[in-house]
């Protein structure tokens, strides 16, 4: 025989209650480490966008030297 469901609201309320408790347990990192590597994600985002943007330039160079030929 299934059990029948709870109201939804009741649902709703467990499931926040739960998600609170879960969100105590977890372990926040502090403003410094995030700062950092923040720093440390645009750096690599610049370095590959700089390296992108001179592979893209050779190709382009490449092709307007072949297409001239």
């Amino acid at each position: 025989m299934a059990t029948k469901k709870q109201n939804i609201f009741k649902r709703l309320g467990n499931f926040f209650v739960k998600s609170w408790s879960e969100l105590k347990k977890v372990s926040w990192p502090t403003a410094k480490t995030v700062a950092k590597n923040t720093g440390i994600v645009l750096l690599v985002v610049l370095f590959f966008a700089l390296l992108l943007l001179g592979v893209d330039t050779g190709f382009m160079y490449l092709i307007k030297l072949i297409s001239n030929l």
